[in-house]
C-alpha cells in the first residue's frame, strides 16, 4: 500500500504475549480466564470466502464502534462488557494502542450454530434464489417482484455456519432441526424485532438497511447477540435518495469491493489480487460515511 493513503497503521493481525488467538476472517479472538473473550476487529476485509491481501485503514474501529452504538441504541441484550482497553486484562507490556477502539471484552457464550439473516429487500443471493424458485429459504413470495424491491414484510432466512466455503441458505424447519424449536423461534423473533427497529431509525437518516446478519449465543440460559451488529460488513446499507427498484444500488458496505473484484477478472478460485489505493480509500470513505450518518457523530480514529 502506498504511503499516501496509509496515514494510519493498518492492523491485519494482532498478538498478545502468552495468548494464542483464533483468527476469523476479520476478527482475532482471545480467551481470558475461561469465561471471557476478547474480540479484536482488525482491518482485514473478506469477499467471496477469501481474506483479501489488502486491509482497509480503520475498518476494524468503525465496525467495533458501530456495533456498540447499535447495542446501546436498540437496547438489545448482548455479550459486550468493556471497550476501554485500559480496563481489560492485557499482560503487562502490551501495546494498547494497537487494540484501542477496535476491541471488545465480552462474555464467552455457547454459539447458536446458524446465521440469522433478516431481509427487507430482494437482493444478493435472495434475488438469485427467487428468480430460480419463487421462494427464499422455503418462503413463498409474490410473483413478479423485481431485483432490490422491498419485500411485503421482513423475512427471516437462516443459513448454516460453514467452517469452510459458503454458508448455505436453509429453511426455518431445517433451522429447528439444528438448534431446536424454542431457540429457532427465539432468534427469529429477536432478529426481526432488531431489524425493524434499526430500519425505522436508519430510514429517518435516509439509509435503507436492505438485509443484515446476526449471530446469537447463550450465556447460561440467556440469549445474547454476539459478534458484530448492524455494520457495513454484516449488512447492506443503501442510500434512500438514490434507491431505484430493478437496478444495482450504490451502497455504504463492502459491495463496492465485491464489484471491483468481479470486474477485475479474478477467477474467485485463486488467491485474490491486491486492492488498488483508490478502491481502498473509497471503501474506507463509505464505511466512515455510514458511521457518521447512522451515529450522528464524527468518526475519530
Amino acid at each position: 500500500m502506498s504511503t499516501n493513503i496509509n496515514t494510519k497503521k493498518v492492523i491485519l493481525k494482532t498478538e498478545i504475549s502468552g495468548c494464542k488467538p483464533k483468527h476469523g476472517k476479520v476478527r482475532d479472538i482471545y480467551e481470558f480466564d475461561g469465561n471471557l473473550l476478547l474480540l479484536v476487529c482488525t482491518d482485514r476485509i473478506s469477499a467471496f470466502d477469501w481474506i483479501l491481501p489488502t486491509g482497509i485503514p480503520d475498518k476494524g474501529k468503525i465496525l467495533n464502534q458501530m456495533s456498540m452504538f447499535w447495542f446501546e441504541k436498540l437496547g438489545i441484550r448482548h455479550y459486550a462488557l468493556e471497550t476501554d482497553v485500559s480496563r481489560m486484562p492485557f499482560p503487562s507490556g502490551t501495546d494498547l494502542s494497537i487494540f484501542a477502539g477496535r476491541s471488545t471484552l465480552g462474555i464467552k457464550c455457547k454459539t447458536v450454530p446458524i446465521e440469522c439473516v433478516v431481509r427487507g429487500y430482494l437482493a444478493g443471493s435472495a434475488w438469485k434464489e427467487y428468480r430460480s424458485t419463487g421462494e427464499i429459504c422455503g418462503i413463498k413470495l409474490p410473483k413478479g417482484l423485481l431485483e432490490n424491491q422491498r419485500l411485503p414484510e421482513p423475512i427471516f432466512t437462516p443459513s448454516t455456519k460453514a467452517q469452510t466455503g459458503h454458508d448455505e441458505n436453509i429453511t426455518f424447519d431445517q433451522a429447528i432441526k439444528i438448534v431446536g424449536e424454542n431457540t429457532a423461534i427465539a432468534v427469529k423473533t429477536l432478529s426481526i424485532k432488531a431489524f425493524q427497529a434499526a430500519s425505522e431509525y436508519a430510514l429517518k437518516r435516509k439509509i435503507i438497511i436492505a438485509d443484515t446478519k446476526f449471530e446469537f449465543g447463550f450465556s447460561k440460559d440467556e440469549l445474547l447477540i454476539i459478534d458484530e451488529f448492524l455494520t457495513p460488513d454484516s449488512s447492506r446499507f443503501w442510500n434512500l435518495d438514490t434507491y431505484e427498484i430493478g437496478k444495482s444500488q450504490p451502497s455504504y458496505d463492502k459491495q463496492f469491493v465485491r464489484d471491483w473484484l468481479t470486474n477485475s477478472g479474478w477467477d474467485k478460485n485463486s488467491p485474490p489480487p491486491e486492492l488498488p489505493d483508490n478502491i481502498v480509500m473509497k471503501t474506507r470513505e463509505k464505511y466512515i460515511e455510514a458511521f457518521k450518518v447512522l451515529t450522528d457523530s464524527d468518526f475519530i480514529s
